[in-house]
Formats: structure tokens, sequence, C-alpha cells
């Protein structure tokens, strides 16, 4: 369910519905990320749609992944406005470090619901692989969650 209709995106605002999302993500975490499946995107788009689409503003996320590809920790890291959010390397480096991961996804959400990553994304994604490489974590993937999910790596922007 990486695609999500505009009626369900924009409604997810009341209690209910947030319910409901944050339970879905809860069964895909318990189901597919703590099991013994490595690293799936299929599964990772639709856990972070769960997470992230009904946010009314920007929330940047990552996912930490071991040797073998398999979910250590999600972590929403840093919060913004309703069209930006400021990102720290040094954070998500030491996050990194803390988790032990091998790899990584990054992950945000535009609260538009317009899913195509901007040039600041570009930009960013970059900042932080460089700065991630310094301690041989590799980033795996950056998937911008709106009405659907993009995912650099299938852009080839990785």
């Amino acid at each position: 369910m990486h695609t999500l209709d505009k009626g369900c995106y924009s409604s997810a605002n009341n209690e209910a519905e947030r319910d409901v999302f944050h339970r879905a993500s809860q069964i895909l975490e318990e189901r597919h990320l703590r099991g013994k499946e490595p690293y799936n995107s299929n599964v990772i788009k639709d856990f972070l749609t769960y997470k992230l689409a009904h946010y009314e503003r920007e929330v940047f996320s990552i996912i930490f992944l071991n040797e073998k590809g398999h979910f250590i920790e999600y972590l929403e890291l840093f919060y913004g406005t309703i069209n930006a959010a400021s990102v720290y390397p040094r954070e998500v480096v030491r996050a990194a470090l803390e988790t032990k991961a091998f790899s990584l996804v990054l992950s945000h959400n535009h609260p538009s619901g317009e899913p195509e990553p901007s040039s600041a994304d570009i930009r960013l994604t970059e900042r932080l692989q460089k700065a991630l490489a310094i301690i041989d974590v590799d980033v795996k993937d950056h998937i911008v969650v709106g009405k659907e999910c993009v995912s650099f790596s299938e852009r080839g922007l990785l």
C-alpha cells in the first residue's frame, strides 16, 4: 500500500485514522521488519507510508539495518514545518553509530502529498551519503512519502 489516494492522505488528520496508521505500521514491523527477512523495498515503502503520510509537517526519519539487511530500529530524528525540516548530518552519523548500523534508509514526508524530490532533498542526500561513508555506513535508499512513495534508489539518484 505505498500509494495513498488523496482522500486517505488528506483525511488522516483525526485521531482514529492516525491510530489505524500507527497499528498498521506496528503490524508491518512485527511481521516483516523484525522477522528474518532482509531489506525489502516494498515492505519499507508500506511501513514508511503508515508512519509518515499522516503528518501535517515534514518529518525526517531513518531505518537502521544490520550487516544482513535486517531491521534494527526506526527513528524519527527531525521535525520541521509544512515544507521543510532541518537535518543535521552530525546527528544522523551519531544515530548510525549508536545503533551500530551497517546501512540505512533515509526517509521524509512531503505534507503537500507531492512526492517528487526537491533539489534540496537531493543535495541533502548527497551530504548525508558523504558523511556516512566516512564511518562505512551505506545509504540504501532515501524514500519520499507523499500520495505515493518515491525511491531515490529506483530513480537512480543514489
